[in-house]
């Protein structure tokens, strides 16, 4: 994806245009695949309208029901969005692909998302291979560890890939496998391999910890771009933002709203902002991501709600202040933890470890 002939074609500067969105000054640092390129968040906001909307910025997640992905999928590409955020898990992406090729946008106008699912860590390349059968496209712009945890799968035939995992008999979980959960190294050694091979733009992770992070950053050839994780203004995870910009890794920011966006969205201080700027408090929690440093992925399947979530307004720095003091004057509240769905139950986000949290590790060198 050339950023600088979309430019060319849209009469659009987008270096000017992020100058407009405090957040991006710092994101045109980011560089992808360890070269000296363009951001992360620069390429993808590569079709910006004039500011202060950079709706380019907004992608639309489709962990959403199947049969209504292709509708949401087509309205919002008609509607200005270039981002496409998928998985294989979301058990969708033959709708995805379906509302591309509705929506009439050409594949190099959008930037498409996908995960590894927590059963194919040791089928990388057969699990990307099946998601883009199913998207109906010939690369991922991004492919992302989804968890980094791994899962049992389900007995195969050699040469085909697990649709399933395997389960504890006396709970249902998910059985963890454990040794593959351990060597997530090993599984990024295969996603790297897919950059080389053609299949992906780049790589990143989701739900990583900074330890981990850690880790993975002192044995990889190829650095992750992304770290896709749970933000929200009751969630705000300030010190794991501030290391990720710290190595140029793009924080993206699912369940943006919270798990449904009402609270959030209505809250004093948030509303009292939305009402100045005469816009709905979820365009407050979404723009307020974005001065942040981070890259939100606000979710939905209705039209109005697609069409709302895109229009980005420009924060003072004032506002910017009293939504940060009133991010961290809240009780945090997590929505999504995998770590008790697996037998045996994992950590996977260490948050009440001694040493191995994210404010003692973003601490230390």
């Amino acid at each position: 994806m050339d950023l600088a002939d979309a430019d060319a074609n849209r009469n659009v500067d987008a270096d000017r245009v992020l100058q407009n969105v405090p957040s991006c000054r710092v994101a045109t640092e980011f560089k992808l695949n360890n070269a000296p390129r363009r951001s992360l968040m620069l390429t993808i906001a590569k079709a910006f309208p004039e500011p202060p909307s950079a709706s380019g910025l907004v992608p639309i997640p489709v962990y959403i029901s199947k049969g209504e992905v292709r509708d949401a999928v087509c309205h919002a590409l008609k509607n200005g969005y270039k981002h496409i955020d998928c998985a294989w898990g979301y058990q969708n992406e033959d709708e995805v692909g379906e509302g591309i090729k509705l929506s009439g946008v050409k594949r190099e106008d959008i930037w498409i998302t996908s995960k590894l699912f927590e059963f194919h860590h040791n089928h990388v390349r057969q699990a990307c291979l099946d998601t883009l059968e199913k998207l109906n496209v010939k690369y991922l712009d991004l492919y992302l560890m989804h968890w980094n945890i791994a899962f049992v799968p389900e007995d195969v035939p050699a040469g085909q890939l697990p649709r399933n995992s395997k389960k504890d008999p006396a709970t249902g979980k998910h059985l963890l496998d454990v040794e593959t959960t351990e060597n997530f190294v090993g599984v990024w050694r295969e996603m790297e391999k897919l950059v080389e091979e053609g299949l992906v733009k780049s790589i990143g992770v989701s739900n990583f910890s900074i330890r981990r992070l850690k880790e993975l950053l002192k044995e990889c050839k190829i650095k992750p771009v992304v770290n896709q994780v749970e933000l929200s203004f009751t969630f705000p995870q300030p010190e794991l933002v501030a290391w990720l910009k710290k190595q140029d890794i793009l924080p993206q920011a699912y369940s943006p709203l919270g798990s449904t966006g009402a609270s959030q969205a209505s809250l004093e201080v948030v509303d009292s902002i939305a009402k100045k700027h005469g816009v709905e408090g979820a365009n407050v929690l979404i723009s307020w991501q974005v001065a942040r440093g981070c890259n939100p992925l606000p979710k939905s399947v209705t039209p109005k709600r697609i069409e709302n979530n895109i229009k980005l307004i420009e924060l003072s720095a004032d506002e910017i202040e009293t939504l940060e003091k009133g991010a961290l004057a809240q009780t945090p509240k997590k929505v999504c933890d995998q770590s008790d769905l697996v037998v045996p139950a994992y950590d996977i986000f260490e948050a009440n470890h001694p040493t191995n949290n994210d404010k003692v590790q973003a601490a230390q060198a």
